[in-house]
């Protein structure tokens, strides 16, 4: 009965904080990337105003699309969140045999990635079939890389099951003991980049021709069904970002439930995905940006078009 219970309080809580957290890092992130741009940006909470919007529109589907465009977005949010249960946030629970597989959670991204570029492809535009094309190709790109990280982080904590991994990176000398686990640290940060469509890679905030890969392949989404596709996308960066957090800095995560510990493990996990997401995922880029324009110029690309593909933002 104890463990019955323990379980469903992890599928509640685990999902429920991560449907929750997720919109708020994707605003944080435009917030400061706006301040980097000396603008105002959208207010922290914007990104679930735009979600509730969504959410009350009408959907409108191309005359082409097929029931891949209907089904797709609902697979992705739940895909999405059966791959929350592998990835602890808050709380490692006691035994929670095979549900934390790396292959698994790996395996469950990699089918939201498929059905979205599927759908991406079956409204027959232009623009979403290109978005796709360039999806998969950087996805074979990516992928066996990815592969290779998650199996170094495997190899080294002697283990394939997140949940395990989590509870032995507690261990406070776990960098003296491996130091490899520094580089592999640096793997992650940059399948994080990749996977969550982020500059140099990508650029989620415009809808030009030259830099569209993940806006093109939900550019036919509308209304209730852009909102799952958004906010799935959302919860992937989160999931994406504990991994990397909880593997190598767990402060905070707990080992069981604890009513006490949980609000402080919930309020440590905002402070590191915050951390994260500012100095991360919005201030590195700016960092990056110059030295990717350099290399795009020094093999030949015009330096206007190098500009625009490298432009951060469409807003004012």
């Amino acid at each position: 009965g104890d463990f019955m219970m323990s379980q469903l309080v992890f599928f509640l809580l685990n999902t429920l904080f991560v449907l929750a957290v997720s919109p708020l890092f994707i605003s944080l992130i435009k917030k400061v990337k706006a301040f980097c741009q000396r603008r105002q940006g959208p207010p922290l909470l914007q990104t679930y105003y735009n979600l509730a919007k969504l959410l009350k529109k009408e959907t409108v589907y191309s005359s082409n699309a097929s029931v891949i465009m209907r089904i797709t977005p609902h697979i992705n949010m739940a895909v999405m969140l059966a791959a929350s249960l592998c990835v602890p946030v808050m709380f490692i629970p006691r035994s929670m045999a095979l549900i934390g597989n790396i292959v698994l959670f790996l395996y469950l991204l990699a089918l939201a990635k498929f059905f979205m570029a599927l759908s991406g492809l079956d409204a027959a535009s232009t623009f979403g079939g290109m978005g796709s094309s360039r999806e998969m190709a950087l996805s074979a790109a990516f992928e066996p890389v990815i592969l290779i990280v998650f199996a170094a982080l495997a190899f080294v904590l002697k283990t394939t099951d997140i949940h395990h991994m989590f509870a032995q990176s507690g261990d406070a000398l776990l960098m003296l003991k491996h130091p490899s686990l520094c580089l592999t640290a640096l793997s992650l940060f940059i399948i994080v980049i990749v996977e969550t469509a982020r500059i140099p890679m990508d650029n989620p905030e415009t809808h030009l021709e030259l830099t569209m890969v993940h806006e093109a392949m939900i550019l036919e989404q509308s209304g209730r069904n852009l909102a799952l596709m958004e906010w799935s996308h959302a919860i992937k960066q989160t999931l994406l970002m504990a991994v990397l957090l909880n593997a190598l800095l767990p402060t905070g995560l707990r080992q069981g439930f604890s009513l006490i510990g949980i609000p402080v493990a919930a309020a440590l996990f905002l402070v590191k995905g915050a951390a994260l997401s500012v100095l991360g995922l919005a201030l590195l880029q700016w960092v990056l940006l110059p030295a990717m324009m350099h290399v795009l110029v020094g093999f030949g690309m015009p330096d206007a078009q190098v500009r625009t593909v490298a432009t951060p933002s469409e807003a004012p």
